[in-house]
């Protein structure tokens, strides 16, 4: 009887060793995801102030900025458009914000039609 009794708890322990091992695993696998999502956004801050003048500050290396709009894209997202420049030489920009500048495109106005 003691024979059988050694014998499940070895076999108890080999399989539980397993399903721990698959926990510990699945847990680190999660706290990674979180890590590279970065910290979380609360949504009640308005971060378009931010994004304006980060956006500005960016634009502003291509000429005299004029912002044209600044839209919400969801908890901690913004995108930013507006044109540089002067005369012949003014181009349009969109800016997507999310932290830091995340996306920045320079175009000819009337490029795309």
């Amino acid at each position: 009887m003691r024979a059988i009794i050694v014998a499940s708890l070895a076999m108890a322990a080999i399989s539980l060793g397993g399903c721990v091992a698959g926990m510990a695993v699945g847990a680190a696998s999660a706290l990674a995801s979180q890590v590279a999502k970065g910290p979380p956004v609360d949504p009640t801050v308005d971060v378009a102030p931010a994004a304006r003048e980060a956006c500005t500050a960016r634009a502003g290396q291509e000429g005299a900025v004029h912002i044209i709009d600044v839209e919400d894209r969801g908890p901690g997202k913004v995108a930013v458009w507006g044109t540089v420049g002067e005369g012949p030489q003014r181009r349009s920009f969109e800016c997507r914000f999310a932290g830091k500048i995340v996306g920045f495109k320079l175009r000819a106005i009337g490029e795309g039609r």
